[in-house]
């Protein structure tokens, strides 16, 4: 098992299908299909930005998972104070090698990133409906201190 960063844009574009393609099964009425190429052209404006950092979790030179990060700042306002925080905008296992502690490396290496960085919050927000990150973050130690609600009219 290795954890390491990439700007390889093709190989996250590649790894996120799995996890887009669970978003539209979701929630169809929020996701577009899924378009390698789109993708891909998103992914590579994203790595450009130096506050992204994008980890690759491979086996025997399988690329079977990433962690997209992101180093947030939040600035002072007249009701919030100001902090800095790692916000973890997605994670994915590809699904034969779920449960095998992949997920758990890359976060591990996510609290590394954020100690390295003297930053003591990582966050991250998932879809009511995936239960699998539920249950993986709640293993993680993560709790909930904000819920996001709608209404559709």
């Amino acid at each position: 098992m290795k954890i390491s960063r990439t700007f390889d844009a093709g190989k996250i574009a590649k790894l996120n299908q799995s996890v887009h393609q669970l978003h539209i099964e979701l929630y169809p009425q929020h996701f577009q299909t899924y378009d390698f190429h789109q993708v891909h052209e998103f992914f590579k404006k994203v790595i450009e930005n130096d506050r992204f950092i994008f980890l690759l979790a491979e086996d025997e030179g399988q690329h079977v998972g990433f962690a997209w990060l992101e180093i947030k700042q939040y600035s002072v306002t007249v009701f919030k104070k100001a902090y800095e925080s790692i916000y973890v905008h997605q994670i994915n296992i590809e699904e034969p090698y779920k449960n095998k502690g992949f997920g758990s490396s890359l976060m591990k290496e996510v609290y590394s990133i954020a100690l390295i960085n003297d930053i003591n919050t990582i966050e991250l927000d998932y879809w009511n409906d995936n239960t699998v990150a539920e249950s993986f973050y709640e293993k993680e130690g993560f709790v909930t201190y904000r819920k996001m609600a709608y209404k559709e009219l």
